[in-house]
């Protein structure tokens, strides 16, 4: 082994406290809740399926046009896209992405005034599963551009101005990025390091961002920079639209991942870019509310292309298991394989319930989706990430070879290893799993810490302590009692999911309702018990989460299975399919409320600290460390670029 070599010190971003990095990350929430929210009353106890059935259904135009636009994409897809030389080549073909570009595919979300196809969030959901189905990393390369990149933003904070100037370009040739990770700050921008100084009528922009999805052929960016205050200038991390190819922009390095080995992924180096003041996204310091904001419905692409894969593994599981045979009968006849299709078709119909559903209310606009969004993207990037290696398991010595290596010897080029690397991203970007499980209990807590928020802060007087602990009492003493009893207690409620000739759901349903207030009871005990602590039982708050996904999933899959059964539309598979993940879902839930009284978390910490203190390195004696030299995080300090320019717009 290498002995270790001394490396220079990265520059660091700004130093900050944990506390000053939640403030930023608090000033930059959602301070209030001005709709209704199915998920955030399901974190309260309260179980409010009136705010999801009947299920929500678009209008006909709507669905008309985004039908056509599917038929038209699915063709261009069967025609145009060729997953496996993508795969090769590791890029996809210009040809390609100008053919998505004259299909307008880049305008999918996009008001038709501006040149775009102006498609619902359900419809543009749809269109990514179909084309994350044909190239997981043609579905990024679309979702990075509209879903984060600059057209979100600028539809919901942009002027009239920016919309006129960029809108019309983004619709039909102009692909975007979003910039705000760095080397070294990651989900906790306090540390952002990029600045943009005010000059004049312009600001000037130096720093280094990393894993910029998009960037290396990206035309425009939307970058998170920090503006030093100033005299008329109240400062802070601020939203701007940079043109990629500005004086000063370098793409520096494309990245090469173990998945998605067709996205444009890099290292872009601003020194000194000029960006006209015009240009800025909102007022100064408004930059990470517009990036949260814009998530709240861009995470639902993710989710979106999780249950295209979904779909395709249970296609590829059905014809798999119905043709191999081992000891006399299909694999699907034995129980063990049998357990993991009924779980791949089971979850795949909830994961569908949840994106349709939270999309549909995104586009009503009647209920604050924020919690949904996140939900919907912890649960199908973690669900999905599961079927997925299902179905490599299913497929066996076949799942763990590659498609290219299955067509060499003859057999069908299926490419579920390749699935498998390609979903691995999806628990990490646009949120890991845990930084997921952090924003959703803070949302979860959110009614808790207005009325009882001062009692633990230990930055409050006294006085302010009494004043909130007797706003407290008057709320807890109002609804700790309707977390006692509720509808989920009676027989027969919820009776329209007991069709007759159907499977019965409403014991389900009532199941939700009941766990959804013991839910509510376990947060307050918690609450109850740690006070301060208790933004440091991230485990214990990660169960909580956990639990609140799967409810939702449920409540999701019962009123999707009711919907199609009142359209018509295999009501009988649909309520079969609901009735088998909810028993699935019941397992997972009874286990979860179980640890979170009875877990190891207080043992980890203490086996943390000792592999963090180097009591265990006896442990890592016997091996070879394979790892390159050099510094764990490359020098991101600003200055003009050494390296070559590797910006590849596509025209």
């Amino acid at each position: 082994m290498s002995a270790p070599h001394n490396t220079p010190q990265v520059p660091k971003a700004p130093k900050v406290t944990e506390r000053e990095a939640r403030k930023v990350a608090e000033a930059a929430r959602e301070q209030d809740w001005r709709k209704p929210s199915f998920a955030k009353e399901l974190f309260l106890g309260r179980f409010r399926l009136d705010l999801i059935h009947p299920h929500p259904l678009p209008p006909p135009d709507d669905i008309r046009r985004g039908e056509e636009f599917l038929g038209r994409l699915r063709a261009f897809c069967e025609a145009h896209i060729d997953s496996a030389r993508i795969e090769r080549d590791a890029k996809i073909p210009d040809e390609v992405v100008n053919g998505l570009k004259e299909l307008g595919a880049l305008g999918m979300k996009i008001e038709t005034k501006y040149g775009g196809l102006g498609l619902t969030q359900v419809y543009y959901n749809k269109a990514l599963a179909l084309v994350g189905s044909a190239s997981p990393a043609i579905g990024a390369l679309l979702s990075a551009h509209q879903s984060i990149g600059v057209p979100q933003p600028l539809k919901i904070f942009g002027t009239q101005e920016q919309k006129d100037a960029f809108l019309p370009r983004l619709a039909t040739t102009d692909i975007s990025a979003f910039l705000l990770t760095e080397p070294d700050v990651g989900s906790d921008p306090a540390r952002l390091a990029t600045t943009a100084v005010p000059d004049g009528n312009d600001y000037l922009l130096d720093g280094v961002k990393l894993w910029t999805t998009n960037g290396v052929v990206a035309d425009l960016l939307v970058v998170m920079a920090r503006v030093p205050a100033s005299d008329g200038h109240p400062g802070g991390i601020t939203a701007f639209v940079v043109e990629a190819d500005a004086p000063g922009v370098t793409v520096e390095h494309r990245n090469a991942f173990m998945g998605l080995r067709g996205i444009e992924n890099g290292v872009t180096r601003f020194h000194q870019v000029r960006v006209p003041a015009v240009n800025r996204i909102g007022p100064e310091g408004a930059g990470l509310k517009i990036a949260l904001t814009t998530l709240n419905t861009g995470r639902l692409s993710l989710p979106a292309m999780c249950v295209g894969a979904g779909k395709w593994c249970l296609k590829i599981a059905r014809e798999w298991s119905a043709v191999r045979e081992q000891w006399g009968r299909p694999v699907a006849k034995h129980e063990a394989v049998g357990a993991k299709i009924s779980f791949i078709a089971a979850t795949t119909f909830a994961l569908e319930a949840i994106v349709d559903l939270s999309s549909q209310m995104a586009d009503e606009d009647r209920n604050d989706i924020r919690i949904e969004a996140a939900l919907a993207k912890l649960y199908g990037s973690e669900m999905g990430w599961l079927i997925v290696d299902e179905l490599v398991q299913i497929r066996g010595g076949r799942g763990f070879e590659t498609a290219e290596s299955l067509a060499a010897r003859g057999e069908r080029a299926v490419p579920a290893e390749q699935m498998l690397r390609d979903m691995r991203i999806n628990r990490i970007f646009e949120g890991s799993t845990e930084i997921m499980h952090l924003l959703i209990a803070r949302e979860a807590v959110d009614a808790h810490l207005k009325v009882a928020g001062d009692i633990i802060d230990p930055e409050k007087a006294l006085a302010d302590k009494a004043k909130a602990g007797a706003n407290a009492a008057g709320f807890y003493a109002r609804w700790l009692p309707q977390l006692v009893t509720g509808a989920g207690q009676l027989p027969l409620t919820y009776g329209e999911f007991n069709p007759a000739g159907h499977r019965d759901l409403s014991g389900h349903l009532r199941y939700v309702e009941r766990s959804s207030r013991k839910l509510a009871r376990s947060t307050f005990y918690a609450m109850s018990r740690w006070q301060g602590r208790m933004e440091t039982k991230q485990g214990f708050l990660g169960r909580i989460v956990d639990i609140g996904a799967e409810l939702f999933a449920m409540s999701a899959a019962c009123v999707r299975a009711e919907h199609l059964r009142g359209s018509g539309e295999h009501g009988r598979e649909a309520y079969q399919l609901a009735d088998a993940f909810c028993r699935q879902s019941r397992v997972r839930v009874e286990e979860l409320f179980t640890r979170l009284w009875s877990n190891t978390d207080d043992l980890d910490r203490r086996v943390v600290d000792g592999v963090l203190s180097g009591t265990y390195t006896w442990l890592e004696e016997g091996v070879i460390d394979p790892s390159g030299e050099g510094p764990w995080i490359a020098d991101a300090t600003p200055g003009p670029s050494a390296e070559e320019n590797r910006h590849r717009p596509v025209r």
